[in-house]
């Protein structure tokens, strides 16, 4: 510390704003690897995107007003005026806190929208309703197309399809050794496995007069009973596919018809339906990835700013002291255009 009180201001002002770029550097040079590496991806294999959320806008907006007083706050120490210092760096902590906030508050937003952190299919495999159980409601079998329930080719209303939700809930948990007890008999719900009507028997399922649902069976009904709970149908994501998502292949949107992906009119082939249902959701693990690294630079430079918020209401910076600042400022300001640069690339790539 001594030795860099020794140094000329012209020196000391030259070093730190080194060190800080050497530090930009090094974060641009890591984003651009996970930005690469992602157009690299999406460029041969099944390609999910959606908007963004409402909270990384009101984010954008947080950290947009704290670059705006943090530029306040050092103009107003340069004219020597220490309290719109301490009411500027004050209100840059807050947004930048306030940043944070509705980052989170968009992972919550995509997560009520069925976009999970965890590396999800984007297509729904285990579970899939009429690969091996469906439900017949008041003797109508129960459709699924998309994310949509059907009776008789209109979509269930919201009291059946809850009183649905209630009848399979029943299902959400299976146990080895234990078989799946009927305690919700409800005379509108029939249970079919592989066509055939499921046979009751004191409060167990047959596969027919002898035959008990083996233990595979039941997990098959676990998860289509989990699915009923999210309000899943083929999709992991909530929503209708073309309105509320889009799915991509080698950059071509495709659509859903039938419960088959579809490019211009012709069905895909079987292999390539297969490998679409093997496909994980890549695009929303990078989307968590990007933001949430960037959360964390955030996070350690708001440290820094509560320290420099802490100086200046004890009086440390002046009109010729206030080099911290300036230098803490230009690392802000780059959090801030990094996470302009990052949402336009989600927009307009994602």
């Amino acid at each position: 510390m001594n030795y860099e009180k020794e140094l000329s201001p012209e020196v000391r002002e030259k070093l730190k704003k080194n060190l800080v770029y050497v530090g930009i550097f090094s974060i641009i040079m890591l984003f651009a690897g996970f930005t690469s590496a992602y157009i690299v991806m999406m460029g041969d294999s099944f390609w999910l995107k959606y908007p963004m959320p409402p909270g990384f806008w009101l984010s954008s907006a947080s950290i947009a007003l704290s670059s705006l007083t943090f530029i306040l706050a050092i103009k107003a120490i340069k004219k020597g005026n220490q309290g719109q210092l301490k009411l500027f760096m004050s209100a840059t902590v807050l947004f930048g806190i306030l940043f944070v906030y509705f980052q989170f508050r968009g992972y919550n937003q995509l997560v009520s929208r069925g976009i999970n952190p965890v590396n999800n299919h984007i297509l729904v495999t285990d579970g899939r309703y009429g690969d091996y159980f469906e439900v017949r409601y008041k003797g109508d079998l129960i459709q699924v197309d998309g994310n949509k329930y059907l009776i008789k080719g209109r979509e269930m209303s919201e009291s059946e399809f809850s009183e649905y939700q209630e009848f399979m809930k029943q299902f959400e948990k299976v146990r080895q050794n234990k078989p799946i007890t009927l305690k919700n008999i409800n005379p509108n719900f029939e249970l079919i496995f592989q066509s055939e009507p499921i046979l009751i028997k004191n409060k167990l399922l047959y596969k027919n007069d002898s035959t008990q649902l083996d233990y595979s069976d039941e997990i098959r009904l676990n998860y289509l009973a989990i699915h009923a709970r999210d309000k899943r149908g083929d999709f992991f994501v909530r929503g209708q596919i073309g309105e509320d998502f889009h799915l991509y292949f080698k950059g071509k949107e495709l659509q859903y018809k039938d419960r088959n992906l579809v490019y211009k009119g012709r069905v895909l082939e079987p292999y390539l339906q297969i490998k679409a249902m093997e496909t994980a959701d890549t695009a929303s693990s990078f989307l968590y990835i990007i933001s949430f690294l960037h959360i964390l630079h955030v996070a350690v430079a708001l440290i820094y700013l509560l320290r420099l918020t802490i100086r200046s209401f004890s009086g440390e910076f002046s009109a010729s002291e206030n080099l911290s600042l300036r230098v803490g400022g230009i690392f802000w300001h780059f959090l801030g255009l990094l996470w302009a640069y990052l949402l336009l690339f989600l927009i307009f790539i994602h």
